[in-house]
């Protein structure tokens, strides 16, 4: 059963959220949250899979919350970003502070319940159409100050290349066919790279590729 903390300072949202993601069955709602101080006290103390977090609450307090989750003690939740815009300065602030996926509000709940279970398995993209966006614009807005001493320079070049290629937004199958290689070999060599630079999933590899240069805007 995965387990689920809601976080959004409306009540009625978190209603129909517990609603479509417990139809599922094998989701279950153990928390629910209306601010992030509360939010992270209920992290920490019932160890969800999978904490939505709505970032636009008052005060932006989404934000800190998702920080100060992500940096606990394991085993760590994925937080899934639940926000009202696709590309709102919140959705970037949040993947900066360790979020692993993102939807938004008005998502259909076959879909929400599909992004809490990838984000459970530890798969962080969450919708390749949407993330890709998200990857193109967190790459103009967060440009990189430029390659940076460290784990960059334990990556093997080929794990360098695969890490390059998924910032840019392929899957691994087209990663795979750009390469002309197998899919399980992509999936080796890019879990070995999270392993090294200590990503939890394939949205904060991302993150760290913009942050550290090895993936450049365009």
């Amino acid at each position: 059963m995965i387990r689920v903390v809601l976080v959004d300072d409306q009540a009625v949202v978190r209603a129909g959220f517990r609603m479509f993601l417990e139809l599922a069955g094998d989701i279950e709602v153990v928390g629910e949250a209306a601010d992030g101080a509360e939010a992270v006290r209920l992290a920490r103390r019932l160890a969800p899979d999978v904490v939505c977090m709505d970032v636009r609450m008052p005060g932006g307090n989404g934000l800190v919350a998702t920080r100060e989750i992500v940096a606990g003690d394991p085993p760590v939740p994925a937080v899934l970003v639940v926000t009202t815009f696709d590309l709102d300065e919140y959705v970037f602030g949040a993947l900066e502070a360790g979020a692993s996926g993102f939807v938004l509000k008005d998502t259909d709940p076959d879909d929400l319940v599909h992004a809490v279970r990838r984000l459970a398995a530890g798969h962080g993209l969450v919708d390749h159409t949407v993330t890709r966006r998200v990857i193109g614009e967190f790459a103009r807005r967060r440009p990189a100050a430029g390659p940076v001493d460290g784990p960059v320079a334990d990556l093997t070049p080929r794990e360098t290349e695969i890490v390059r290629l998924l910032a840019g937004g392929l899957s691994n199958a087209e990663i795979a066919a750009e390469l002309v290689v197998e899919t399980s070999t992509v999936k080796s060599h890019l879990g070995r790279a999270m392993t090294k630079i200590g990503a939890r999933d394939r949205l904060q590899t991302v993150v760290w590729a913009y942050r550290t240069g090895v993936a450049t805007p365009g």
